[in-house]
């Protein structure tokens, strides 16, 4: 599921300041992740060949896309192979949300199959836009993801949610979708707090990992160009990816934010670029420097 295609544009109303600090220290480097849609392109094109160059860069563990999918299950056997770990994938959420579709597997089969290949975390990664038109639409999803938590955690798994922008734009008297999944997701239902979407949603990523607290599952590291215009809650482009210590985003309070709030996974990510592999190895170096 190309669930990251659909990348945002619109006009923005304030300019985000860049205030990136260079860090040492920081936490989640003996075990950094990558969520491994930033190499989807030179995965297609060898996927063993790119999971060896993932461990040798130095990435500690792999978050997948797209499970249960053969590809999926692949990406898991052979970044274990290679020594990594394998916590969490990103899922096919119409299991939960549109059920009828064909082709889309029941989630109680997904949780199957999470089972088997010994994950902890699952991750809806998108929403479509029928699930998002309104406030009344969030509450709706927020809902039957609730129900889906409960499976998830009868089945030792937990299942979270991975905000982009369009969640914060505001809506009836303000309120926006986040504030409904704040609201109305149950104690088994979590966070994965995308930072570089949050920020392009026009919130400050400490304070949200502050609100959210325990609630957050994980955490995707990832930097947005300096000058980019904040709030956008449409397109935005490719170039606005940066590699992470390049752009505005600060992350090593973010990652101390995140360690404070007991978050148990953090996962570097680029949507966009040129070449995905240096731009791991790049942000890579950058938090280890």
């Amino acid at each position: 599921m190309n669930r990251r295609s659909f990348i945002y544009q619109a006009s923005g109303l304030a300019l985000c300041l860049p205030t990136f600090a260079s860090e040492s220290g920081l936490p989640y480097l003996d075990k950094v992740g990558l969520q491994l849609y930033t190499l989807r392109n030179p995965i297609k094109q060898d996927l063993g060949k790119t999971i060896r160059e993932v461990s040798k860069i130095g990435y500690k563990q792999v978050e997948p896309y797209g499970f249960p999918s053969p590809q999926a299950i692949e990406m898991i056997r052979q970044s274990r192979e290679r020594g990594m770990q394998v916590n969490s994938s990103h899922f096919d959420w119409n299991s939960l949300l549109a059920p009828e579709k064909k082709g889309v597997q029941p989630f109680e089969k997904i949780l199957e199959t999470a089972r088997e290949h010994k994950l902890t975390d699952l991750v809806v990664p998108y929403l479509h836009e029928v699930d998002r038109t309104d406030l009344s639409a969030y509450e709706k999803t927020a809902e039957l993801l609730n129900k889906g938590a409960t499976l998830a955690k009868q089945a030792g798994i937990r299942l979270a949610y991975h905000n982009h922008a369009f969640e914060f734009k505001p809506m009836n008297k303000g309120k926006t979708g986040y504030d409904v999944f704040m609201e109305s997701f149950s104690s088994e239902m979590f966070f994965e707090v995308d930072v570089f979407w949050v920020k392009v949603g026009g919130v400050d990523p400490v304070s949200m990992i502050r609100k959210l607290g325990r609630r957050i599952s994980q955490l995707h590291l990832k930097d947005l160009k300096k000058g980019t215009v904040c709030p956008n809650y449409g397109k935005l482009d490719p170039d606005a990816f940066d590699e992470i210590g390049d752009g505005m985003i600060p992350m090593k309070p973010i990652m101390r934010a995140a360690q404070k709030a007991g978050v148990k996974h953090c996962h570097v990510e680029q949507d966009h670029s040129p070449s995905p592999l240096q731009s791991i190895r790049k942000s890579l170096n950058h938090l280890n420097s």
